[in-house]
């Protein structure tokens, strides 16, 4: 999430001399790089009672704006492309990754008033393109191409609304990986945009009325000038956008002035007669819910649920009847019914009961509720009729992930999508009335799956916690303990971690390399239970999780601590930075990407307030714990003097407006001040590019040739011939 430099663009090769001069010349700490040095202002905060110090607080500033910040990242860029155009297995990794990259690959089918629509990429396209054709052995037409909404591929398609008839298209675009999305409109009968244009608009759907008149959308008010990409966004509204008119002119629907962190989402029920208004503060599992009746135009907004008590995802109706997927007395969730002509006494009906395991996700597709759930973190698919009585599982081809089975109530087919991690992601069709799926499209990417091992353990956490476990691997390796390993995670916001095919990890065990990922506390993978077990006072279980999986692998003779990396974005790269500066000695590369690591002033910028369910706040009064455990594990407030860290490579981007990049430029700066022995400490901050969404396959493949460049170079691989110039 991002926008362009104000200097113009960081590359590799960028002259800094003058930047250099700025910033009063280079240090060098003992062999490593000469990293540019940072200037260290007296700035100190008390929390609590304790003085705390931020000295590089002028780092926050935006890299746009400020001349010093910009600076300073130039010369960072320079000094860590100049390490890596040293390494001399960048270049065969980099094609290696550009062939794998070169395959047809496709989006799930789904079907708008008779027409199909997918996405596919034929193989080293920036963007994936928008096809629609009239049956599916029809010739496809390409309705929207991304790749020629910028030369470099840095504006992306963000999402798609389409109106029930098939005649307009509400788009979104995201401008270098930025949150802030436009939304366009476009006229399918001619395929050609119409003149209406909204920005300001972040986290938000778009959901038409039947009439096709306009769509429902969220958007903030304009931010002032130069913060866009860095002020708190509040006072969120939601609104009606009338087709061929100015935003301006827009309807407000709902807002609520009083509760500046609120945020409103709006969707149209199928038979189109309903609004569902969903209310949430925070990341947190709750929400409410009020809903409209669409027929009663001057008719107020009725509340359905309590206050922020539990989640209520709205599946569908069945007129007056509404259907919820929620945890209110449901851990690992369940699916009720309510009879919105009974309120305000109407009783919550149990459809579906709370299972065994999580679920996850709930659809209405061809009269049946179509469920998804996680069984230890793989995906499981049940149907149930509407009553909540079992029809069949869906059978899938093994452990891994599948996606779709999307439509609407009355569709008699639907599609889905089925990755793992050593099986590149298929499509199937799928027979609503017999259970049958049939191939649509196989991924034709050059690996072979057959080679590969995928597994699950489970090991111990430091309390005794049992925790999952992926590890995936080519076919007929030793346990000698030396095999070159990389340990991913997450940990947080009730996200679950669950196995797919990706081109980079698939290249990363190409070259030798054992790649593991353990579900986590913190995450949703059992439910609220384990999401509550690694957020706030116990956010260090999460730590303590990731650390165990890191012994468990060494225990096991996988691997070694010189031989072990670590890896994570978002989130997971403020677990890299933890656990790194709490067990130095365990790892054998770090690698943080776009990492929350000052967790102490993570809340006061863009949408950082909405984390506190999950950090807890440093400031707030009432509870000084949350800032005890918060500051115990800061990365940037742990990083010690003296102490010889891993090798490692912060990522972030210029445009990151989620995890601004202030976070990893001060977590960089202090990490290089104190880095003792020559292990690198380096930086690589992308341009016009944000917190992920949208990147561009050319900057995707340019990255991790540096990252796999960077491991190879620090577990000292020993490459298969392919990788070696």
């Amino acid at each position: 999430m991002s926008r362009t430099s104000a200097t113009g663009g960081m590359g590799r090769g960028i002259v800094v001399a003058t930047a250099l001069l700025a910033l009063g010349g280079t240090m060098a700490l003992a062999a490593g790089p000469n990293y540019p040095d940072a200037r260290k202002g007296e700035v100190q905060d008390t929390y609590h009672g304790v003085t705390v110090a931020d000295p590089f607080r002028w780092l926050e500033g935006d890299v746009r704006e400020i001349d010093e910040v910009s600076n300073w990242v130039n010369a960072e860029n320079e000094v860590t492309f100049g390490y890596l155009e040293t390494l001399k297995q960048r270049a065969p990794i980099k094609r290696r990754l550009t062939d794998m990259f070169n395959y047809e690959r496709y989006g799930s089918p789904f079907k708008i008033a008779g027409t199909y629509y997918f996405t596919k990429n034929d193989g080293l396209q920036n963007q994936s393109v928008v096809y629609r054709l009239s049956s599916l052995d029809a010739e496809p037409e390409v309705l929207i191409d991304p790749n020629t909404f910028s030369a470099d591929g840095t504006v992306s398609l963000a999402g798609m609304s389409f109106s029930d008839d098939g005649r307009y298209l509400a788009y979104m675009i995201a401008d270098g990986g930025s949150d802030w999305r436009t939304i366009k409109v476009r006229d399918l009968r001619t395929n050609t945009d119409m003149a209406d244009e909204i920005e300001w608009v972040k986290f938000s759907g778009s959901s038409w009325k039947p009439d096709g008149s306009g769509f429902f959308y969220s958007r903030y008010d304009a931010p002032k000038e130069g913060e866009a990409f860095t002020a708190m966004n509040e006072n969120q509204k939601l609104y009606f956008h009338r087709v061929g008119t100015s935003q301006a002119d827009d309807m407000l629907i709902y807002a609520n002035p009083d509760k500046p962190a609120w945020s409103f989402g709006g969707r149209v029920s199928e038979d189109g007669r309903y609004l569902i208004i969903s209310v949430s503060r925070s990341t947190q599992d709750e929400n409410i819910v009020f809903f409209k009746d669409l027929a009663a135009p001057l008719g107020m907004a009725r509340k359905l649920t309590p206050d922020f008590e539990h989640a209520y995802n709205f599946i569908g109706n069945d007129g007056p009847v509404f259907f919820f997927e929620t945890n209110r007395d449901a851990p690992l969730n369940r699916v009720v019914s309510i009879d919105t002509r009974d309120l305000p006494n109407a009783e919550w009906k149990e459809v579906i009961p709370e299972g065994e395991f999580v679920l996850q996700g709930v659809g209405i597709t061809g009269n049946m509720f179509v469920c998804n759930s996680l069984e230890h973190a793989s995906t499981r698919v049940r149907m149930y009729r509407m009553d909540g009585t079992h029809v069949r599982d869906v059978k899938l081809p093994g452990i891994g992930s599948a996606n779709g089975f999307g439509g609407r109530q009355s569709d008699t087919e639907t599609f889905y999508s089925f990755t793992s991690f050593n099986s590149p992601t298929t499509i199937y069709r799928y027979d609503m009335i017999t259970g049958q799926s049939t191939l649509f499209r196989r991924a034709g990417v050059d690996f072979d799956g057959r080679q590969y091992e995928v597994k699950q353990v489970f090991y111990s956490s430091k309390d005794g916690t049992r925790v999952p476990m992926f590890i995936c691997h080519k076919k007929g390796i030793t346990l000698n303990g030396n095999n070159p390993t990389l340990l991913y995670g997450y940990g947080g916001f009730n996200i679950s971690l669950t196995p797919r095919f990706s081109v980079t990890r698939a290249v990363w065990m190409d070259m030798g390399g054992i790649f593991a990922m353990p579900n986590l506390r913190g995450g949703g993978e059992y439910g609220k239970d384990w999401h509550d077990a690694g957020r706030q006072i116990n956010k260090q279980n999460v730590f303590d999780d990731f650390i165990a999986a890191a012994h468990y692998l060494i225990d096991q003779g996988y691997t070694n601590s010189g031989k072990l990396a670590i890896q994570g974005g978002s989130n997971g790269g403020l677990l890299v930075g933890a656990c790194m500066t709490q067990e130095p000695d365990l790892f054998g590369a770090c690698l943080p990407a776009v990492g929350v690591m000052d967790m102490l002033r993570y809340h006061k910028f863009t949408i950082g307030k909405y984390w506190a369910d999950d950090y807890g706040l440093s400031d707030d009064p009432e509870h000084p714990e949350q800032f005890e455990a918060l500051y115990a594990y800061s990365p940037y407030h742990n990083i010690r003097d003296g102490v010889e860290y891993p090798p490692t490579m912060v990522t972030t981007a210029d445009f990151d407006d989620r995890v601004v990049p202030g976070h990893s430029f001060k977590f960089a700066a202090r990490l290089q001040e104190a880095q003792a022995g020559d292990n690198p400490v380096l930086i690589r901050i992308e341009t016009r590019a944000g917190h992920g969404a949208g990147t561009p396959i050319t900057k995707t493949i340019d990255q991790y040739a540096d990252l796999w460049g960077f491991l190879a170079e620090s577990l000292n691989m020993d490459l298969p011939e392919m990788y070696r110039d």
